[in-house]
């Protein structure tokens, strides 16, 4: 492979030169995660391309690639009776938790 390749610990760490814009030369250095290094690997020797052409045209696919929005359920509150006792007033909390668990709540 003509690319720079540097095994880490536990990641591959893969240097890239490429052409920007015809005149500048931009150096990126990607810190990839084992399983995605070990696909790319795959996808080189079965396309017979270089890694660079390969991380290139993987990313251009996946960046190109058409959003398509995830269709949610749309969340439904269902009201309950709460079953209140006569005489409990749920509009003050402080009042409430002081006439569950008394005076000395604090």
């Amino acid at each position: 492979m003509p690319d720079s390749l540097f095994v880490t610990s536990r990641c591959l760490t893969i240097d890239i030169l490429m052409s920007w814009l015809y005149h500048m030369v931009m150096r990126t250095t990607l810190t990839l995660d084992d399983d995605i290094a070990a696909k790319l690997r795959a996808e080189v020797r079965k396309s017979g391309r270089s890694f660079r052409e390969t991380v290139n045209r993987v990313l251009r696919l996946g960046l190109n690639a058409p959003r398509v929005p995830v269709r949610t359920r749309k969340f439904v509150v269902r009201p309950r009776p709460l079953n209140v006792k006569a005489g409990v007033n749920l509009d003050n909390v402080a009042e409430l938790v002081e006439q569950l668990e008394g005076p000395s709540h604090r």
